[in-house]
């Protein structure tokens, strides 16, 4: 047996949603979708937190801790490096606006590195039951790099919950990266 294999989803793997947290994608200036789509999800599961996670492409890890959260630094040696606390403080408002009377409880974490495996290691860290993102059908660049959502379905156990944020008509006979 090869003791280096990648774990596969299964039974015994599957987190019970009822009572588990929820991991959140976001970024700055998100649809509303997302957080509100999250809450309900979270409600109907009896999720204690939503974990709202950012994260910075242009920052790396510098130490992973055991709730998810990381020490960072500025990929640019010259940059100005607590720029991202401005980003964080307009993430949090985001969340308080968004997820006003909603009746969930949310932390923010601000993350650094690849998406898809920073918001895996905060589900593990939290035991999250699923991961919510929001996705854009047709932008090039998901189309050439791969989504978010796509990434972490094929890299980590837990299920996936993709918010569409805009479709393209099933008429359109244009592929999506026409536009």
């Amino acid at each position: 047996m090869d003791t280096g294999a990648v774990p596969q989803p299964a039974l015994e793997r599957m987190v019970d949603p009822a009572g588990h947290p929820l991991v959140v994608g976001v970024v700055p200036g998100q649809d509303p979708l997302v957080a509100r789509t999250a809450a309900a999800w979270g409600r109907a599961v009896g999720a204690p937190y939503l974990h709202l996670a950012y994260v910075d492409p242009a920052r790396y890890v510098v130490q992973e801790r055991p709730d998810g959260s990381v020490a960072h630094m500025s990929l640019d040696p010259d940059g100005l490096d607590d720029a991202w606390r401005a980003t964080r403080e307009e993430l949090r408002g985001q969340a308080a606006e968004q997820l006003s009377g909603e009746g969930v409880v949310w932390r923010l974490h601000y993350l650094a590195g690849r998406p898809d495996r920073a918001l895996t290691h905060l589900a593990r860290a939290v035991d999250a039951s699923a991961i919510v993102v929001g996705s854009r059908s047709g932008r090039l660049r998901e189309l050439l790099e791969g989504s978010i959502a796509l990434h972490l379905a094929y890299h980590q156990h837990r299920p996936v919950l993709t918010v569409p944020l805009s479709v393209v008509d099933w008429k359109d006979p244009r592929a999506p990266w026409q536009g």
